[in-house]
């Protein structure tokens, strides 16, 4: 498209509050600031580190630089505790979920819903491709109940429709469903980095509106929605991704989606500069 890039980590960035100088010091970028910033990952770490990293990308956008998705975005949905509550405050359907400090008050509740004849899965409050996610299915289970840094984030299990487990993801940029896939888990763990098979589905008018809503409720510009029909054939969204994969998708769909991407950042945010 005419457009150079270059790979840079936010391990590599710093900040330099000096006269004459660009406050941000990023690598190959000595003299002027990139024209866009396409964020592609943000490294694990102490909490010092991945706020600085985030710092990074807040200051990029202060200074008018275009970050996609920019850091507030990426802010919400690495904290599944606000993105459970961003969802249902915009009225999208989402499993029950409780986050707390507490461990007697978390060993309460699951006990009330493992009573009810219901399952938890317990998922540490920062993460990803299912690290750390352990479903709770019988009490014995709950002396395996972890906490993630001190916060417990318990969410009632959603039996998906039909036979196995799946739930389907929904690739949305600038608010428009552009692919889907049913992922298809060897066990109740959906996710394709734990061996999930893909297939392409059609995405009906149903998913994509609430894969939409939820990339809007969370302001990104572009998302990997993941939503499961229950077992009485209602949706629900259940994670909201700022920084999705596509290899999977693309296996399946015979849409290059970093050339929606890329088209996306320049058409509305870089040829405008």
């Amino acid at each position: 498209m005419g457009y150079g890039s270059d790979f840079v980590s936010l391990t590599q960035c710093s900040f330099a509050i000096e006269p004459g100088k660009n406050p941000i010091s990023i690598p190959g970028f000595q003299r002027e600031l990139p024209a866009a910033a396409f964020v592609r990952g943000v490294p694990g770490g102490s909490l010092e580190e991945v706020v600085l990293y985030l710092d990074f990308l807040h200051a990029l956008k202060i200074m008018d630089i275009p970050v996609y998705n920019d850091g507030h975005a990426i802010e919400r949905s690495v904290d599944k505790g606000m993105t459970s509550f961003l969802l249902h405050n915009a009225g999208l359907p989402t499993p029950l979920t409780w986050v707390l400090r507490n461990r007697e008050d978390a060993l309460n509740i699951a006990e009330i819903e493992l009573k009810k004849g219901n399952l938890l899965i317990s998922k540490p409050l920062f993460g990803s491709q299912g690290e750390g996610v352990r479903r709770i299915e019988k009490m014995t289970d709950l002396f395996w109940l972890t906490n993630s840094h001190g916060v417990y984030y318990l969410q009632r299990f959603v039996h998906c429709l039909g036979v196995g487990f799946s739930d389907n993801r929904v690739f949305v940029v600038n608010g428009r469903a552009i692919a889907a896939m049913r992922r298809r888990g060897k066990f109740w763990l959906n996710n394709v980095a734990r061996g999930a098979s893909c297939e392409r589905i059609d995405v009906n008018l149903e998913i994509a509106e609430l894969a939409v809503k939820a990339a809007e409720a969370l302001a990104m510009d572009y998302a990997g929605v993941d939503i499961i029909q229950d077992m009485d054939g209602q949706y629900t969204i259940i994670e909201v991704n700022s920084i999705p994969a596509w290899k999977g998708l693309e296996s399946v769909c015979d849409i290059a989606i970093a050339q929606v991407l890329a088209d996306d950042l320049i058409d509305r945010y870089v040829k405008v500069l």
